[in-house]
């Protein structure tokens, strides 16, 4: 019996292609519409996951922020109201055992290096770190080393640059670049680093933008950018990792407090403010779960937009076939069998159109991944749900129209002109 409805919701489509393909359009968008979000946004959640989780769960980020309300420009006393080596030392001895270390990072400001030929240009960060602040960027290194706690005692003039900077600027070849210098403008003077490693620069950090506009970081020891700096021992903000049976989420408060309550408890313009990456990431985690939902929801409108087309058609494929269902009556099927005909042709309908779009969707999601320098994949949930829909959608909608057939009179459907 179900083979036979098949049999026949099949021939009813072949027999009208244009109006069948035309109905399935809608359903075909929606599908579509809802796998290449749900595509694009495991992609991006993926991409971001990973790169916030690459940076270390146990990594707490504290800053100095204004009190209160207060955003009135202040003449600033660094030795009052900033970190110091000092503060950063009492820190660790408090804490000692639930602290692995301190990750400090010091910016000499973004500027654009020129090659000889005045036309090739490109845009560079410039900034200092020591040990434990490089060795978390996780950098891969492409040729030559990383910088040495040797390069960081003696303030050593070298430099870690991206193969990107190296491609625009001196070659395509690496190892080309270890050996020569590097000048850079800073404050109207000029500083000189050895290129002694070069590393992967990280596209998936990009999110997307114009690859050719995209600044690319150049690393120095964080002793050698303190020679460039005035109150070089000062700092407004700090990067430290818990300790393995250290909990972030706890120690982030504890810490927060101990220097609000001791070194800042006085001070009428600053306070430290710590977040830890376990609790963005949970809170990323969330924001892009609650985005995905909603895109999903905009796709489902679509769907629904669908479903209602197919209801619309099928009413009018009834009143058309009015003199089929009359004779198909009088020859005896019920009017179950008459539901099931046409419930089996929305069914159909809405299966066809969701798999051409479930095919449309992955492709257009890996492509807008692609574009947005995410890696995408196929989301099983996606197309399971999906396909759950489709099936629903028909038989949601293919039921009013299949019962309004079903409870025709077969002597009126038989005089029907």
């Amino acid at each position: 019996m179900l083979l036979e409805n098949i049999k026949l919701a099949f021939t009813g489509l072949m027999a009208n292609k244009i109006r069948s393909f035309l109905t399935m359009l809608g359903v075909i968008i929606g599908i579509a519409a809802v796998i290449a979000i749900m595509t694009v946004s495991s992609a991006m959640q993926r991409s971001v996951m990973s790169m916030m989780g690459s940076m270390g769960t146990n990594r707490i980020e504290f800053f100095l922020t204004q009190k209160g309300n207060d955003t009135a420009v202040r003449d600033t006393d660094k030795t009052k109201d900033y970190m110091s080596e000092d503060d950063f030392k009492d820190l660790m001895q408090h804490f000692q055992g639930q602290v692995e270390g301190l990750a400090l990072e010091r910016s000499l400001g973004n500027t654009i290096m020129e090659k000889e030929d005045g036309r090739t240009q490109a845009s560079i960060n410039l900034s200092g770190g020591n040990s434990l602040d490089i060795k978390t960027k996780n950098l891969t290194m492409l040729a030559g080393r990383t910088l040495s706690l040797e390069d960081q005692k003696r303030a050593a003039k070298v430099a870690l640059v991206s193969d990107r900077y190296v491609e625009k600027m001196i070659g395509p070849d690496v190892n080309q670049a270890l050996g020569q210098e590097i000048e850079i403008l800073i404050d109207s003077k000029y500083y000189a680093y050895t290129i002694v490693g070069v590393y992967q620069y990280n596209v998936s950090a990009a999110f997307g933008g114009n690859m050719e506009d995209m600044p690319t970081d150049v690393y120095i020891p964080l002793a050698t950018a303190n020679l460039q700096v005035k109150d070089s021992e000062y700092y407004d903000s700090f990067t430290l990792f818990t300790a393995e049976a250290a909990d972030p989420e706890t120690l982030c408060p504890e810490i927060q407090d101990y220097l609000n309550n001791g070194k800042y408890l006085d001070n009428d313009t600053y306070m430290v403010f710590g977040y830890s990456m376990k609790e963005q990431i949970r809170q990323m985690t969330s924001m892009l779960s609650s985005l995905k939902l909603a895109f999903v929801a905009v796709g489902a409108i679509a769907l629904l937009v669908g479903g209602i087309g197919v209801m619309n058609i099928m009413v009018v494929s009834i009143t058309e076939r009015t003199r089929e269902i009359g004779t198909r009556k009088a020859l005896g099927a019920t009017n179950l069998d008459i539901r099931l005909q046409f419930i089996t042709e929305a069914v159909m309908i809405c299966l066809i159109g969701g798999a051409i779009g479930i095919l449309l969707g992955l492709g257009l999601g890996i492509i807008a991944s692609s574009l947005l320098h995410f890696e995408g994949h196929p989301s099983i949930a996606g197309i399971a749900v999906s396909v759950l829909f489709s099936m629903a959608f028909g038989v949601f909608f293919g039921y009013y129209p299949a019962n309004k057939a079903a409870k025709l009179d077969p002597i009126e459907a038989l005089r029907y002109e």
